[in-house]
C-alpha cells in the first residue's frame, strides 16, 4: 500500500515537473530592456503586426516581440512609425492606429496610451513638459497636437497648410519639418511658452529629407539637382551655417556621432566631419541594392558607435539588419521584423 502510493506521488511530481519546464520553455525571458539597443518594425500597413526587437549592448541577445512578450500577447498596433523616450516612458507612435502606445522602456509593460487628437500621426518631441505630435492626413488635415506630459491631457492643435513631417527640440523649442519624401523647404520653430508658430525658416536651396537636433542646434539635410545641402539652425531660428555637399544628389537620413555626419545618397553611405568644408569624395560604403529599391536603406541610425541598416527586404519577408563599425566594417547581420524602419539606444 505504501510502495502503491509513493508510485503515485512520484508520477505526479513527474507530471507537474514536466508541465512546469515546458511552460518555461514556452514564455519569453523576462529582459531588462535598458543598455541596449532597441528596433522599431514598422509592420504592413493596414496589418497590426508593427513590434519591436531588442538587442544587447555586445549584440549576443537578441528578442523579437517583445511588446506582445510583455504584454499577454497584445498586438502593438498598426504601423510603427518611431520611438521617443521621456524619462522612464517609452512612446511609440503608431501612424495608422492613430495611438501612442507608451511603455516602462525597461521592461516594456504597457503604460497607458494616447488616442484623442490624433490623425495619421508622424512624429513626436518633448519640450516644456509637454508633448508635441505631428499629424498629417493625406488630403487633409495637417496639424501638431500638443498633450501634457504629467496626466497626457490634450492642450490644443495648431494647424498647418503645408506638410508636417518630422519634429525636433532645441533649446526647449519646437521645430517642425514641412517636407516629406524630398518635397518641400520650410522649417516652422513653435514657440512652447505659448505654443504659437514663432518663425517660419525658409531653406535657400534643396528640398528637405530630414531635420534633426544635436547640442541644442537643429540640422537638415536638403537634396538640389546635383548637390545637397546641411544647414545648421539656432535653437532661435535662424540659419547659422550650410555646408554644400558638391556632387553629392538626393542626400538624406542626416545622423551625428561625435562631431560627424553621417548620410545616405542613393545606397552610399557617408561620413564627414561638422567643421569640414568639402564634401567627401568617396562613400564609406555602400550596401548590396535589395530586391526593390524602396528597401535599400529603410532604416539608417548611427547609435552609440555602431551604423545600422536595414533591407525591409520587398516588405513581404523579415527585414535583414546589418551594424557596422563606423569605419565601414560590418559587425553582425540578422533579421527583424516587417519594414524594420529604426534604432534606439535605451
Amino acid at each position: 500500500m505504501k510502495l502503491t502510493r509513493l508510485i503515485q506521488l512520484f508520477f505526479v511530481f513527474t507530471l507537474l515537473l514536466n508541465i512546469s519546464c515546458s511552460n518555461d520553455e514556452d514564455a519569453a525571458p523576462e529582459l531588462y530592456y535598458g543598455d541596449g539597443f532597441l528596433i522599431t518594425n514598422e509592420g504592413n500597413y493596414k496589418t497590426p503586426n508593427a513590434e519591436v526587437t531588442f538587442v544587447s549592448a555586445d549584440l549576443s541577445i537578441k528578442q523579437d516581440n517583445i511588446f506582445s512578450a510583455n504584454n499577454s500577447g497584445s498586438n502593438l498596433g498598426d504601423v510603427l512609425q518611431t520611438i521617443t523616450f521621456n524619462g522612464d516612458k517609452a512612446y511609440l507612435l503608431l501612424n495608422n492606429s492613430n495611438k501612442i502606445q507608451i511603455v516602462n522602456r525597461y521592461n516594456f509593460k504597457k503604460a497607458g496610451e494616447i488616442t484623442s487628437q490624433l490623425n495619421t500621426p508622424r512624429y513626436m518631441a518633448f519640450a516644456n513638459n509637454n508633448i508635441y505630435v505631428t499629424n498629417d492626413k493625406y488630403d487633409g488635415e495637417k496639424f501638431v497636437s500638443i498633450y501634457k506630459s504629467s496626466d497626457l491631457s490634450f492642450i490644443k492643435k495648431v494647424s498647418f497648410t503645408d506638410t508636417v513631417e518630422r519634429i525636433v527640440e532645441a533649446g526647449n523649442n519646437i521645430f517642425v519639418q514641412n517636407a516629406s519624401y524630398g518635397y518641400g523647404n520650410k522649417i516652422t520653430y513653435i514657440n512652447t511658452t505659448t505654443n504659437e508658430i514663432q518663425s517660419t525658416i525658409t531653406l535657400p536651396n534643396g528640398n528637405i529629407n530630414k531635420i534633426i537636433a544635436y547640442n541644442n542646434i537643429v540640422y537638415a539635410i536638403a537634396a538640389g539637382v546635383s548637390d545637397s545641402y546641411i544647414y545648421q539652425i539656432s535653437n532661435t531660428g535662424n540659419i547659422t551655417k550650410i555646408t554644400t555637399l558638391a556632387g553629392i544628389s538626393d542626400a538624406k537620413n542626416l545622423e551625428i556621432e561625435n562631431n560627424k555626419f553621417y548620410f545616405t545618397s542613393e545606397n552610399k553611405v557617408y561620413t564627414m566631419d561638422m567643421n569640414a568644408t568639402s564634401a567627401p569624395s568617396s562613400p564609406l560604403f555602400s550596401v548590396t541594392n535589395s530586391i526593390d529599391p524602396y528597401s535599400n536603406l529603410y532604416g539608417f541610425n548611427v547609435v552609440n558607435g555602431k551604423i545600422f541598416v536595414s533591407d525591409a527586404n520587398g516588405f513581404t519577408e523579415d527585414s535583414k539588419v546589418t551594424i557596422y563599425t563606423t569605419s565601414g566594417s560590418i559587425i553582425k547581420t540578422f533579421t527583424a521584423g516587417k519594414a524594420t524602419n529604426g534604432f534606439y539606444w535605451n
